[in-house]
């Protein structure tokens, strides 16, 4: 009951829906301390759906019987404390846990390292760990993969992807990834960095991303989610 989601509409980037989804038994109590979080994917039938954004509207701004529109811009990333059901994928009610202005908290940190090895001309990529990563299963716990993406696309040897590691919120990777690539190149990437949980048979829910830019930055360091 805490999750619906719409029809998928196919080949557009501009959806129209026109639907109403409907939550049951909200209480006054509620609708002061609840959040409605809306996401939005891309239906992948051969693979794992894309996560494309998403954003969150405190129901303590709604009026009783009165209807307001919301005109949002989605965000990649918006930190939520815990999701009433569990799940992040679709529209779900949360905990409102952030207040107007506070910093929010961040879904986990991921420590990785990077290398340029100047006589091969490749860039060394490692992922050794992540900590505190949110819990996206009913056990409390998530089952964690790392991935990484060298943008401009290089094609198929731009992205890599980490082993999963089961029933973890700390997992320790230690793996190491290389792209060739010329050191007057380097300036001109970006190395994306997303931290997945696996579900078996469905599409594996989004935890976390960072984002690295080379053009100051050939040595180790550590980002926030």
């Amino acid at each position: 009951s805490n999750k619906l989601r719409t029809k998928t509409l196919k080949n557009t980037l501009n959806p129209v829906w026109n639907e109403t989804l409907i939550y049951h038994g909200i209480t006054d109590d509620e609708m002061q301390r609840k959040t409605l979080r809306l996401s939005v994917s891309d239906e992948d039938k051969f693979g794992h759906n894309e996560f494309i954004g998403e954003t969150r509207v405190a129901l303590k701004k709604l009026k009783f019987n009165q209807k307001k529109s919301f005109n949002v811009c989605l965000e990649r990333v918006i930190p939520v404390k815990k999701a009433v059901g569990g799940s992040i994928r679709g529209m779900a009610l949360y905990e409102d846990d952030l207040n107007e202005g506070e910093d929010s908290e961040d879904r986990g940190r991921i420590l990785i390292s990077l290398m340029y090895n100047s006589q091969q001309s490749r860039l060394m990529v490692g992922v050794i760990r992540c900590a505190h990563l949110a819990a996206m299963d009913s056990n409390g716990y998530s089952d964690p993969f790392v991935k990484i993406y060298l943008r401009p696309d290089m094609g198929k040897k731009a992205k890599n992807k980490t082993q999963i590691k089961k029933k973890t919120l700390n997992p320790e990777f230690n793996e190491e990834f290389s792209y060739e690539i010329k050191h007057a190149e380097l300036a001109k990437k970006t190395l994306d960095v997303s931290v997945w949980d696996y579900d078996m048979g469905k599409s594996n829910d989004f935890i976390g991303k960072s984002r690295s830019w080379f053009a100051n930055i050939l040595n180790f360091f550590i980002n926030t989610l």
